[in-house]
């Protein structure tokens, strides 16, 4: 509609003048035809601001149907995008594109190299290549949306190549859109808001409990999900409701080619983002599930998690907290396991803000006995008390250098484990 209101616009100025203007044999004044241009090009920059401006972002931080679109050419050199940015649906210009020709490919890429050390028995130290993952996003039309991600993961002799993310999604309007394929589960903060691409978070590492190849809650989730805004006013609230496959075997992987049983998982997450205290994040979240450890013996499993974070950098702050549990179907006896972790982060003001330090800390406790994780075939999960602290330094918008010192113990009597950890993060 913007885009009709200029001709029609300029067309009744262009009447209005030559109707007032004197007869055919004098030309127009030169102030008359400069004030129709100064007016035209005001009509112009009121109609980019509304074309702008009247875009809405993503609904929720699982939303992520595009390219990570890059920093605003007015931000300080250094300072990346807030985590609420990467969920919006597709930029200014993408939309422009878009409105052009359908499909509309866009294609972003992440990379790290890494160095680590630790003091652990029988461990190394080097270099290694970390992550290569690229984004791919494309408009299929006005409301119909694709986004993929895939990952290179380096191996001891080749690059083990997965489908991260691959959904298509129909936005009705911001209260309802629906969507088919594989997700980063929605459960909790951290495995939403942060995939793949260490350049995106702030630290060299992901927290234990949502680590990528971890077994403590699904890292990813097959299915369909149905997700958008809550009439609520200021308080900014969201949802999403999804039904799909449950873990697969190992339980760190997603049940791509189909479920283990009959049973579907389900995961239905609710969160507030008040428009007063922008940066603001409080959210609960619930996954539900039947697993199969081995023939004839099944665990109903839960998992309830919660989380308040500030994305504000002056400072940053992440909590959350989830706790599995699992029920023997046969017995009925019940196992608990809760895990949380906390994060601060701070950007410095000074030295063009490329400074930001930050300190974790992180706890997991599991029962002694526990036959879920004593099934798995990936390493079980163990009890953890770990601390992480860091600084991170942003070369440019683009590409950042983390130093991390990590300090952790795991299990009952395993000794404490020390270690340096540098990165090179960036996008391109």
């Amino acid at each position: 509609m913007c885009s009709r209101l200029i001709p029609m616009v300029v067309f009744l100025l262009l009447t209005r003048v030559v109707l007032g203007q004197a007869p055919a044999s004098s030309p127009p004044s030169q102030p008359s035809v400069q004030e129709l241009l100064d007016r035209i090009e005001q009509l112009e920059k009121r109609v980019s601001e509304l074309e702008g401006g009247g875009r809405k972002p993503a609904a929720t931080p699982t939303a992520g149907l595009q390219a990570v679109p890059a920093p605003a050419a007015s931000e300080p050199a250094g300072t990346p995008p807030a985590p609420h940015d990467h969920e919006q649906t597709i930029n200014n210009a993408q939309v422009q594109q878009a409105e052009m020709h359908y499909p509309s490919l866009q294609v972003r890429g992440f990379a790290d190299v890494d160095f680590s050390a630790t003091d652990q028995k029988g461990s190394n130290s080097g270099f290694n290549m970390g992550q290569f993952v690229l984004h791919f996003a494309s408009a299929l039309s006005g409301k119909v949306s694709y986004f993929g991600e895939v990952s290179f993961t380096a191996a001891p002799s080749t690059y083990d190549l997965a489908v991260e993310r691959s959904i298509i999604r129909y936005d009705y309007n911001d209260y309802f859109k629906v969507s088919f394929g594989k997700y980063h589960t929605p459960l909790g903060y951290w495995n939403a808001a942060f995939h793949h691409g260490a350049w995106l978070q702030t630290t060299i590492s992901r927290p234990e409990m949502v680590r990528v190849g971890g077994s403590l809650i699904p890292i990813h989730f097959v299915g369909a999900q149905v997700e958008g805004n809550v009439p609520s006013g200021g308080l900014g609230l969201g949802y999403s409701v999804g039904l799909g496959n449950g873990r697969s075997s190992p339980f760190s992987k997603a049940g791509d080619s189909g479920d283990l049983n009959s049973n579907r998982a389900w995961v239905a997450s609710l969160f507030a983002r008040p428009a007063r205290l922008y940066g603001l994040q409080v959210g609960g979240s619930f996954y539900g599930d039947k697993l199969s450890t081995n023939p004839g013996t099944y665990f109903n499993e839960w998992i309830a998690a919660a989380d308040v974070v500030w994305t504000k950098e002056h400072p940053e702050f992440l909590a959350e907290y989830a706790n599995v549990h699992h029920r023997d179907v046969a017995t009925s006896q019940t196992f608990n396991t809760t895990s949380y972790y906390v994060q601060v982060a701070y950007r410095l003001p000074w030295r063009a803000s490329k400074w930001k330090p930050y300190y974790r800390f992180e706890y997991i406790h599991r029962p002694g006995i526990e036959p879920v994780w004593d099934f798995s075939t990936v390493p079980g999960v163990v009890d953890l008390v770990g601390s992480s602290v860091g600084v991170r330094y942003d070369i440019t918008n683009f590409a950042a250098f983390k130093g991390e010192y990590r300090h952790a113990r795991r299990g009952v009597n395993e000794p404490d484990v020390n270690g340096a950890f540098f990165q090179t993060a960036f996008t391109f």
